[in-house]
């Protein structure tokens, strides 16, 4: 995943010494159109309930995705921005451990209302690095049982959706005077999921995970 991202960060350090310096003023709006890598965790941490019988050493990944996303800032004073995101990002979830390989969850969609507050700093020649935190609320949906979970009985799962919070880090890039700009940007957020396989009306198993996924994104900003 993070080859699709690892060449538009080059370009945009090839640019930064002959781009134009380019100054946030309060009251300003920034978009950015990124290629964004979704890395998610999605390990168990704790098993609730079990009537299944897991065996010893199971455990769960999350599959990581590759998606365009929008980015939308509003500039409160030149260097403190309030940002959201929009996106939504698909996934499934396969056994690891003892589990190794299971079809577990099949196309689990989370769509992730995040806003974070961000302190940018002027190097100059147009370079403003940044960082931010903020909070999260993962709500996931139109999960499906995979077939390993269906052989066992399962016939519905949930994903519960949660808060979170999150840390953001990047830069801001212009390449003209005329609010154009490469952006890079990292965030981790810590958030979790509590998932609920069930039996017909009866819970089979519930586990806690962590998703904490990694957002890796890079692409083009417009302001105005």
């Amino acid at each position: 995943m993070l080859k699709r991202i690892l060449p538009l960060a080059g370009a945009a350090l090839a640019v930064a010494a002959v781009a134009p310096a380019s100054a946030q003023e309060a009251g300003d709006i920034q978009i950015k159109g990124f290629l964004t890598a979704v890395l998610p965790d999605g390990a168990i941490t704790r098993v609730v309930s079990d009537g299944i019988g897991l065996p010893a050493g199971s455990q769960t990944e999350a599959s990581d995705s590759v998606i365009p996303t929008v980015a939308i800032e509003y500039f409160v004073t030149p260097n403190v921005s309030i940002e959201t995101i929009c996106c939504v990002t698909p996934h499934d979830v396969r056994g690891a451990g003892a589990l190794a390989g299971a079809d577990l969850i099949d196309d689990a969609i989370i769509l992730p209302a995040s806003l974070t507050a961000k302190y940018h700093v002027g190097l100059g020649g147009g370079i403003k690095p940044y960082v931010g935190a903020g909070v999260t609320h993962f709500f996931i949906f139109s999960e499906g049982v995979g077939a390993d979970a269906a052989t066992l009985g399962a016939t519905d799962v949930d994903l519960s959706d949660e808060f979170g919070f999150l840390v953001q880090g990047g830069v801001d890039i212009a390449l003209n005077d005329r609010g154009l700009g490469l952006s890079l940007d990292a965030k981790r957020y810590f958030v979790g999921t509590t998932a609920t396989f069930r039996a017909g009306n009866a819970v089979a198993l519930q586990s806690e995970h962590d998703l904490n996924p990694w957002v890796i994104s890079a692409g083009l900003s417009y302001r105005f």
